[in-house]
This record gives structure tokens, C-alpha cells and sequence, in this order.
């Protein structure tokens, strides 16, 4: 009590085994009162109880002097604490100089524990607390093997888990290592296979290209396009079905042709490509041909194939194989290919030469347009029964700046290839009919112009609204103005049925129609019958050898045959006075030639056209 009366908090212990709390009250800075608590011992004992290490450990709070404050029942092992050490030997050395430590550390309210040996030869650990209040500290007592336990279950349970994890984790990476083959072998079959043959796709031909390319001589492979021509009439024909068994076909026939170290792929749609280990060109077209052959030698075809074929025989090794493959592309789409049909064409320099005259003219074409490059000519066609000037035909000719005068049969099979050639008529329609205006405007005599029409404009309904739209523009009558056909537009029945309805809107519309190069094609007097046309065009080739009584008879024919349906005749090509003769004497109604006259700018034709009026 005189603790607390002295300012500082106070313990005591009750004889009824409580635990009696005090603490001072100031007021003024002197003790005024004291506030006092009671705790029953046996409720202090319950909690510094020990219940972990199996409740084999003891604990006991001590003042910093080393007294026992509270303890559990027993008291036994911390009043005798002396005689548990052992007391001889270095260990007793060693627990006498930590026993020492401990009682600093408590004075110094410093935590820490120490292991020693008891005389019972039994492994403790000692372990002291400071506590906040009254300088109390809590000593435990526990046997070391305990805490090895402790300690070793720990670890065994770490262990369990860490191998519970790995195993987990390893099986996670098995089954992400499956799904990533699957699916890499899934985008390598994508990437690599045609999924319609299941052979080498274009991706995967490049890379093994390569691969045999690396290191072998100059001139020891050679790369060959095959293109099955008109495939797609295969496919609207028959069925698709038709066309995925003939390119299987293909692809079957080619893989068991070609030698171990050579390669074969289908590239896109209806191209497949062959790495041959071939140097000879010859030795290269047999091998093809009998490809071929063995191709359409089977029942499961719909119908034969023709196959054009490019090759290129690779002088150097190390050229990129995007660049090979586009020259084989290139000889298998070159006009020789259409000429040879069924032999294969084979890169040289002249095609390279000529893509890049081609390439040329396509770069110039836009702007000779606008300049006015592109010139009309007009070549007359002479009555044989006025021997007047009847009508005349509109050519074009591309007189360039500084390349000077371009062949029209340098740039007329190129625009019609790449599709320049519908601008080009349209541009000499315009011309024609600014020409036609100016003969009404000036009181001069105005003859009927004919134009050439490309099969090209036919790919479209609507392909007259645009002449049509210049000729009202200009004002012309449309019996002045003839849509020249050539045979070759004719080229399958969904086409012709499309040109039937063609010239029945030309007539609707005003326009004359003439079928041009009538002779030329292998369905002449079919397409005489066939169609409505105002003027039938007889092809220069039926006057070459007109001596001949097969030639005059043919010709007599058709002349007759023309006046019998209602359309007139023009012999074009006429460049002899007997020929004029013939023709005059079976009832042929114009000619046009160099008999008379070769093609002329507007102004030459209209000088001479008079000069040749006033002759007759």
C-alpha cells in the first residue's frame, strides 16, 4: 500500500488467493485517493496456462528481481530452477552465463531465451518476456524436442504443400504443353498444308524452295507454273464438286511424278507450282506433257483439262523465290503460251523486256488521254455502185510527244487486257461525234462513222447508256453512228446471249450495228443467223487468194446470204484493182482498203474524201 501511497502502482496478494490491484488518484500533483481492483488467482493462473507445445511447457510471471508474481499450480520447476541445470561441464558454464544474460535483459526489458541441458539429461529452452506493467516478466519453459517437433511438422507440411504445388503447376504446364501442340501442329497444317489436296501449300513450297536452292549449282532446278485455263467454266458448268476432284487430280498426278528431291504445291485456286531438278528445257516439256497426259487420263474428270504452262530455269541460286515463281507466272501468261498450247514457255529476257514496255504504256496512258495523244483516224468506205464515199471507219492511233507514233498493235492487246480499253472507245466515240457535229455545223457532207467496240464494255448491262449519253451531248443522230462487233466477243452462250440483247438496245437506242471480222471465227454463218446486225464486215483473209473458185464461191455465198437476211456487205483489206472487180460484180455493197485509201487524221480524210468525190 505505501507504494501507491507514494505514486506508483501496487500489488497485493490476499490470503483468500486474490489479487488485490491498486493505482494512485492525483489531484494537485499529491495522492488524493487510490482506485483498487480485485482478480481472483486461479483466473490469473488459467490465462498465462500454456496450452500450445501439447501443454507441456510451463509459464510463470516474475518481478525483475527474478520472485515468482503468478505462477500455474506447480510452482515445483521454478523455485528449483538451481537444481534442473546441470552443475558441472561446459554446458553448466554455458547455462550459468546465459542464466546471467537473462537477468540483465530482464532489468533491461529485453526478450530472450536460452537452451540448456536439465540433470534429468533432458534438452529445455527457457524463454523470458518483459511485460508492460510492474515490471513483470513472463518465463516459459519448454522441452526443446517440442519445438523440433514444432518445427519439423512445420517443415513436413511445407513440404507436402511445395510438392502439392509443383506437381500442380507441372501438371498445368503438361496440359498447356499438349494444347500448345495441338494447336501448333493445328496453325502448322494451316499454314503449311492446302486444305483441299492436303498437300504442300504455296507458304510451305517457298520455304522447302529454298531449302534446295541453298547451295546448288546455277541451272540445277527448275520452277514451272501450271494453270488449268478456263477454270472457272469448269466450276459453272458442272458443279464446284467437279472442280476441288479435278485440282485433287492434279495435285495426286503431280506428288507421284516428281523425284525425291524435287517439290510440288498448289499455290491459289486453279496455279500449282513444281521445283524440278531438271536443266534441260526439252527433258522439262516431256516430263510436263506426260504430267498432263496422265491427268485427263481418268473417268473422275467432268472434262479434259488444257493446262498452260510456265517455266523458269533459275541461273541463280540465291535470287528470292518470290521473284522466281513471278517469272515462271509471267512465261505461263505470256501470248506464246496461247500459242503453243500444251508445251511449256520458258522465261527469257524478251518477256522481261516486254512487261516493261507494257508497263510503260500503262503509266502514259492517263495522261496522253488528257493531252489528246490518242488521235482519231478515219479510213473510207467506197459504194461500189455510186463510187462515192459511203461511210468511213474510226481508228485510233497514239501519236506520243516524245516516243512519237505507238502501233496500235503495240497498246490495243494490252488495253484490252487490262480493261484501259473501254476508257480509249469511249474517248474515240467522243471523237468521232465531235467530228460528225462539226460536218452538220459547217454544211459539209456528213458520212457514216463506224467504231470498234471491245468485248471488255459487255461485261456491264448498262454498257450503251455512256455512248449514248455523248451522242445526245453532241447531238447526233444515231443512224450516223455504227457499233463495230468483232467475232471474238462471241466467245461462250451466256456472252452471246448478253450481245443479243446488246444490239437489240442499240437499235433501240438509234444505233447502226456491224459485225466485224466476219470470216475470222470458226461460227460465221451461225452468228450471221444468229444475230440482228445492219452490216456484215467480210474478213481481208477471204481475199488473199480470191483466184481461187473455193474463195470466190465462199464469197459469192455470203454476199447472198447477207442480202437475204437485209444486211449489207463491206470487204475490208481490199488492196487490188481485181479484187475491186470481183467484188463490184457479185453485188458487194462497200470496200474499204488501201486500195482506195489507208487511214487519215480527220483533216487528211476530209480533203481527200473531197478530191475523191470530184474524180468520179
Amino acid at each position: 500500500m505505501q507504494t501507491v501511497l507514494n505514486g506508483g502502482d501496487g500489488v497485493t496478494f490476499l490470503n483468500q488467493g486474490g489479487i488485490l490491484y491498486t493505482t494512485p488518484v492525483f489531484e494537485g500533483g499529491e495522492v488524493r485517493g487510490v482506485i483498487a481492483g480485485e482478480r481472483n488467482k486461479e483466473n490469473m493462473q488459467k490465462l498465462i496456462r500454456l496450452e500450445s507445445f501439447s501443454g507441456k511447457g510451463l509459464t510463470c510471471i516474475v518481478d525483475s528481481n527474478g520472485d515468482v508474481v503468478i505462477s500455474p499450480t506447480n510452482l515445483d520447476p521454478f523455485l528449483h530452477l538451481e537444481d534442473v541445470f546441470m552443475d558441472e561441464g561446459e554446458d553448466s558454464r554455458q547455462t550459468v552465463q546465459d542464466i546471467r544474460r537473462m537477468q540483465e535483459d530482464m532489468k533491461a526489458k529485453k526478450s530472450g531465451s536460452f537452451a540448456f541441458t536439465a540433470v534429468d539429461k533432458s534438452e529445455l529452452t527457457l524463454a523470458y518476456n518483459p511485460l508492460d506493467s510492474y515490471d513483470w516478466v513472463l518465463l516459459t519453459l519448454i522441452p526443446s524436442d517440442l519445438i523440433s517437433q514444432q518445427t519439423d511438422l512445420y517443415i513436413s507440411q511445407s513440404f507436402f504443400i511445395i510438392n502439392g504445388m509443383i506437381f500442380l503447376f507441372a501438371l498445368i504446364l503438361f496440359v498447356l504443353f499438349r494444347t500448345y501442340r495441338e494447336h501448333f501442329g493445328q496453325m502448322k497444317r494451316l499454314a503449311f498444308v492446302d486444305r483441299l489436296t492436303g498437300a504442300m501449300n504455296n507458304t510451305a513450297f517457298q520455304i522447302r524452295c529454298r531449302e534446295l536452292l541453298e547451295g546448288a549449282p546455277p541451272g540445277s532446278y527448275t520452277v514451272v507454273l501450271l494453270n488449268i485455263k478456263n477454270f472457272k467454266l469448269i466450276n459453272e458448268e458442272f458443279d464446284t464438286a467437279a472442280g476441288d476432284t479435278a485440282l485433287r487430280r492434279v495435285m495426286e498426278v503431280l506428288c507421284r511424278r516428281i523425284r525425291p528431291e524435287e517439290i510440288a504445291a498448289r499455290a491459289d485456286s486453279d496455279n500449282f507450282f513444281l521445283c524440278l531438278k531438271e536443266s534441260d528445257p526439252e527433258t522439262t516439256r516431256r516430263r510436263l506433257g506426260e504430267m498432263v497426259d496422265e491427268i485427263n487420263d481418268t473417268r473422275e474428270l467432268a472434262h479434259p483439262l488444257t493446262i498452260q504452262q510456265g517455266a523458269y530455269l533459275i541461273e541463280d541460286p540465291t535470287l528470292d523465290i518470290t521473284i522466281v515463281q513471278d517469272r515462271a507466272k509471267t512465261a505461263c501468261r505470256d501470248e506464246r503460251s496461247t500459242l503453243r498450247e500444251g508445251q511449256c514457255v520458258f522465261y527469257d529476257m524478251a518477256v522481261t523486256q516486254q512487261l516493261k514496255k507494257e508497263w510503260e504504256l500503262n503509266e502514259l496512258f492517263e495522261s496522253s488521254l488528257k493531252k489528246g495523244d490518242f488521235q482519231l483516224y478515219l479510213q473510207p468506205k467506197v459504194s461500189l455502185g455510186s463510187r462515192q464515199v459511203a461511210g468511213a471507219e474510226a481508228l485510233v492511233r497514239w501519236i506520243h510527244p516524245e516516243k512519237g507514233m505507238i502501233y496500235p498493235s503495240d497498246f490495243i492487246p494490252l488495253f484490252e487486257k487490262n480493261g484501259k480499253i473501254c476508257q480509249l472507245d469511249l474517248y474515240i466515240f467522243e471523237e468521232a461525234c465531235k467530228t460528225i457535229r462539226k460536218w452538220i455545223d459547217n454544211g459539209e457532207p456528213v458520212l457514216t462513222i463506224s467504231v470498234n467496240l471491245s468485248r471488255r464494255h459487255f461485261q456491264g448491262e448498262d454498257c450503251l447508256n455512256a455512248f449514248y449519253a455523248i451522242a445526245r451531248q453532241y447531238r447526233i443522230p444515231r443512224d450516223l453512228l455504227e457499233m463495230e462487233l468483232t467475232e471474238s466477243i462471241f466467245f461462250d452462250d451466256s456472252t452471246i446471249e448478253i450481245v443479243k440483247g446488246q444490239i437489240h438496245r442499240m437499235h433501240e437506242m438509234g444505233f447502226r450495228c456491224s459485225l466485224d471480222d466476219f470470216g475470222s471465227g470458226y461460227s460465221s454463218l451461225g452468228m450471221m443467223m444468229e444475230f440482228d446486225v445492219d452490216v456484215i464486215k467480210m474478213d481481208r483473209r477471204f481475199f488473199l487468194d480470191i483466184d481461187a473458185p473455193k474463195a470466190r464461191k465462199l464469197i459469192v455465198s455470203i454476199v447472198r446470204l447477207a442480202k437475204e437476211i437485209g444486211a449489207q456487205t463491206v470487204a475490208e483489206g481490199i488492196e487490188a484493182e481485181d479484187q475491186v472487180s470481183f467484188l463490184a460484180g457479185i453485188g458487194c455493197d462497200m470496200i474499204q482498203g488501201y486500195v482506195f485509201s489507208k487511214p487519215r487524221p480527220v483533216s487528211e480524210f476530209e480533203q481527200w474524201a473531197r478530191e475523191f468525190s470530184a474524180a468520179q
